[in-house]
């Protein structure tokens, strides 16, 4: 395969180039950061509402020709966001990204002119500000870097919008809302966040007539009669948009994208809650066929493509609370069919199912699933609903209403805050902690001050196991101390407007989200590296304690060493029971660093003020980017390669078959964390030819308590093939932890570990 070849399909992963010139950026970026300056001494409020005027609506693009719903924009290096994956997180500077513009650029004006922007936003950049005050040389460090035990970020990630409130009201309605609070407010912060909140409706207006222009514009230039009424199909919908709520679904659907792309937020809310019941009325009314409808959904979800948010993109349907789940199921069999036409990376097409649901939609889910698209992902309402309950310490009706965001982080859509600002390689520490406080990767220490034994002096197996546990209750406090922190730097800096205006109950209260102004203001602690410390953890006590083959020095020297000249050893920790095989003796002890983790996670909730604070154990590729910086360990893995991933065993170690790997996962509780990630790898010819073993499987896996599953569908040698030669495969598509994507695009390693998981 020549090298084109390869450039191209990676390509195929990458954003899409911003239709303006390096010129015309730099001009928005200028005049930006001059807004930001003139306001600074204003309210957060204002200056991020005039910041946003500048952005909006000139970073829209251009309408495409297969466009039928419209709304695409653009994200420079310096604006305001959410979220890394669309641009940075509130006032942000991406530097990385201004560098690769200085390269571009060439010209020495427009490089002197972009030196003197990131001069500015070095010491104004939102997350910059965070990692200034939080980060400390050895134990914390920034989210892209593995080496650390602990690794922190400032984001807003995975926020929900109250998207059937914003579709009950329309535009006209929430403004009527606003004005009945601002009529009787004596608070000027309130009353300043009020008249903010007004000022981002009429911004949305402004986009919506910019989106009207563009079509009106694409309907005169247009030589074709159907592209002339697709246009003035859009041109009533938007025009209506502007006076009143939406009343058919493609009002609906650009009501509400054109509000999500002012808002930065990623994750698109329970659709079939908020447009299903306009579907099934234009159907009803004959406004267009079924085979129509499945064509604005196709061009809807293309939209979600192109922002390539890539661990985001959440789109989510089905549930056993919905009011009319008529309604609701014709949207997800149309939704489904769309779906599986795109055979895209997004949206993260998300299916809550339940005892008594309509199973045409459960097959239809199993069918796409069969033909390799990834989609939907599977939620079951059953177990999920009960568990959310307790961990996020919410009532029922309220746990209803969950959402899985990201890679798989609960919240309460439209009401929670559960961003992870946090994250733990729950590997690394436990190779800290047995190696007396050194890290083997880089012989730092990094035991934050804790006194460590070491080996020899750790005589039985509960010594390994609560010196290990005393060192991850360090880390679990540092990072729920910055997580909490993360919060209140933002809340200085920004108010995130368009979120807060429709977060319950931000309006009632006169309240931005950080401020006070979320019902329920949570957080979250994702983990690594989970199974590898647990296995590792059993395989010292099997061959140490047990079988007292080894000493534990040993075992510690052997790991420092990454096994060399000691390949007896390596394999005996690889023979030593696994987590994975229905196996009570390693099962357990994944159990018990589970409960522990997660306990210890949630006790900080009340200590710092959130409403519930919990572990996530979704794990995107990061298992493998992390492990890339994690010594050998004690399960027999070796050096720099990859951690297992979310909840699964490691690559490989399950040798029972897909029950007994399923037995163990469910024996890891579902109620004391908020999401995690089960990932299963099938052959085709077994869901071609064995439908009803994969239900019945699904089914008793269910029953027993699991809350989630992904799951991938590929021909056997297909990935080892795609691997070797990635030409022949630019559409294969996998999970990879908590999000899917084409393989041939993840790096090499990535791949490895998606080939090492077991093929059932």
């Amino acid at each position: 395969m020549n090298n084109k070849n390869v450039a191209e399909i990676v390509e195929i992963s990458k954003k899409i180039p911003c239709e303006k010139t390096i010129e015309e950026q730099i001009e928005v970026m200028e005049q930006y950061t001059e807004t930001y300056q003139k306001y600074s001494g204003h309210s957060q409020a204002k200056r991020e509402i005039e910041c946003l005027k500048v952005l909006f609506p000139k970073m829209f693009r251009e309408i495409e020709d297969t466009d039928i719903i419209v709304g695409r924009s653009d994200v420079l290096p310096i604006g305001f966001g959410c979220v890394t994956s669309v641009g940075g997180v509130g006032h942000y500077c991406v530097f990385s990204k201004m560098e690769n513009m200085r390269q571009e650029a060439g010209d020495p004006i427009l490089i002197e002119r972009l030196n003197r922007l990131e001069k500015f936003w070095d010491t104004h950049d939102t997350r910059s500000l965070f990692f200034q005050e939080r980060l400390t040389e050895t134990t914390l460090g920034k989210f892209v870097d593995g080496k650390y035990p602990a690794i922190l970020t400032a984001r807003l990630s995975g926020m929900y919008l109250d998207y059937p409130k914003l579709i009950r009201l329309g535009i006209p309605g929430l403004e009527a809302e606003i004005k009945g609070f601002l009529k009787n407010e004596r608070d000027k912060e309130k009353i300043d966040l009020y008249q903010c909140f007004l000022e981002c409706l009429q911004l949305l207006r402004v986009s919506i007539r910019h989106h009207i222009n563009m079509c009106r514009k694409a309907k005169e230039e247009s030589g074709e009669l159907n592209r002339k009424k697709q246009m003035d199909v859009l041109l009533e919908a938007l025009e209506h948009l502007l006076v009143s709520k939406p009343e058919t679904m493609i009002e609906g659907i650009e009501l509400a994208w054109i509000y999500t792309m002012l808002s930065s937020v990623v994750n698109y809310g329970r659709m079939d809650v908020y447009l299903g019941e306009l579907l099934e009325r234009d159907l009803s009314s004959g406004r267009y066929t079924e085979e129509e409808a499945i064509e604005y959904l196709k061009s809807f979800f293309k939209l979600l493509e192109a922002r390539r948010t890539n661990v985001n993109g959440r789109a989510i349907v089905g549930g056993k609370d919905r009011t009319n789940p008529q309604a609701g199921d014709l949207f997800c069999k149309l939704a489904i069919k769309a779906v599986m036409a795109n055979r895209d990376i997004e949206p993260q097409f998300t299916l809550r199912i339940y005892e008594g649901m309509n199973l045409e939609v459960y097959d239809l889910a199993l069918e796409a699933i069969a033909t390799g698209c990834t989609y939907p992902i599977l939620y079951n309402d059953d177990v999920n609903i009960p568990s959310v309950q307790k961990a996020l310490r919410v009532d029922e009706e309220t746990a209803k209403n969950y959402v899985p965001f990201g890679c798989g982080e609960l919240v309460i859509s439209g009401q929670s805050v559960g961003t992870p600002n946090a994250c733990m390689n729950m590997l690394k520490i436990l190779n800290i902690s047995l190696n007396a406080g050194i890290d083997p990767w880089d012989n730092k220490d990094k035991s934050g001050g804790i006194r460590l034994r070491p080996a020899e002096e750790l005589s039985s197996f509960e010594e390994t196991y609560e010196q290990y546990t005393r060192l991850l209750e360090y880390y679990v406090i540092e990072t729920a101390e910055a997580h909490r922190y993360s919060y209140e730097l933002m809340n200085t800096q920004v108010k995130f407007l368009f979120t807060s205006l429709l977060v319950d109950d931000c309006i009632a209260r006169g309240r931005a989200v950080l401020n006070g102004g979320a019902r329920y203001l949570g957080g979250t602690n994702e983990t690594y590296g989970n199974i590898n410390a647990s296995d590792s953890l059993t395989a010292i006590k099997y061959w140490v304690y047990d079988k007292k083959k080894y000493t534990l020095r040993q075992v510690v020297d052997a790991i420092y060493n990454n096994f060399e000249n000691a390949q007896e050893i390596r394999n005996d920790l690889i023979l030593a029971p696994k987590y994975g095989n229905d196996d009570p003796y390693a099962d357990e002890i994944a159990a018990r660093l589970h409960e522990f983790v997660c306990s210890k996670v949630s006790e900080q909730a009340d200590r710092l003020g959130f409403h519930s604070y919990n572990v996530v154990v979704i794990n995107n590729q990061v298992n493998t980017e992390w492990g890339r910086s994690t010594s050998a360990s004690a399960d027999g893995r070796l050096s720099g390669v990859y951690m297992n991933n979310g909840n699964n065993p490691q690559g490989g170690a399950d040798k029972n078959g897909p029950t007994a790997m399923l037995n163990s996962l469910v024996r890891l509780k579902t109620d004391i964390h908020a999401g995690s990630v089960q990932n299963m790898k099938f052959s085709r010819s077994l869901f071609d030819s064995k439908m009803d073993h994969i239900k019945a499987l699904l089914r008793t896996y269910f029953k027993k308590g699991g809350g989630q599953i992904m799951i991938s569908v590929v021909s056997k040698g297909e990935l080892e093939d795609a691997y070797s030669n990635p030409e022949k495969y630019p559409n294969l598509l996998v999970r990879v932890g908590g999000f899917s994507a084409r393989f041939v695009n993840l790096d090499q390693d990535v791949q490895r570990e998606i080939i090492s998981r077991t093929l059932n």
